[in-house]
């Protein structure tokens, strides 16, 4: 008896990724580990509910989502576009990184972060924020509660959830236009 495989194709960090044959029940996750190389993405529970193993999966509209891939299977990837903790970055011609993002800075600037297991699925889940965010502008009372919207979900088990609420909470309060203008 043999595996069922099938082919898929998809962009990953804006690269071409296949078609590349794989197991028909492989997960994204070790897809992502196994065949693109990219040992970023975190699984911690295995079950989806720790949410480390989350990913960006940008839809045809721009609007990104958060997908768990170690529930996910490769084939509900195929044909799209996603990112991982490895593509927000800024790198040069030869790969090194030149710059981090806004939400991988601040993180570093709280020391939002222990052992930093966690640290991928909440760069992820605060990204998407943020990007949510630069289109559809909220109150400056609401920050609080958008934040913890976002990253409720997500487990850090050396507890380091004040320093990662307060970095996203300046993510937001230090980027123009993500805070409507309060009229006089």
């Amino acid at each position: 008896m043999s595996t069922a495989t099938i082919n898929v194709s998809m962009t990953i960090n804006g690269k071409a990724v296949g078609p590349t044959q794989v197991p028909e029940t492989l997960m994204m996750i070790d897809f992502l580990h196994e065949y693109a190389n990219l040992t970023g993405t975190r699984l911690g529970c295995g079950q989806g509910v720790c949410r480390a193993c989350v990913v960006i999966l940008d839809g045809e509209d721009g609007h990104g989502d958060e997908i768990r891939t170690c529930i996910t299977g490769v084939g509900y990837f195929n044909g799209r576009k996603l990112r991982t903790v490895e593509g927000h970055a800024s790198r040069d011609e030869h790969g090194a990184v030149t710059a981090l993002s806004p939400v991988q800075q601040k993180f570093l600037d709280f020391y939002s972060f222990q052992c930093g297991y966690c640290t991928p699925g909440f760069v992820n889940a605060a990204t998407v924020l943020i990007e949510r965010l630069e289109r559809q502008p909220i109150a400056r009372d609401q920050i609080e509660t958008y934040v913890t919207d976002s990253l409720n979900d997500h487990i850090c088990r050396c507890t380091g959830y004040v320093r990662y609420h307060q970095a996203v909470r300046e993510v937001i309060l230090s980027t123009p236009g993500l805070i409507k203008e309060e009229r006089s």
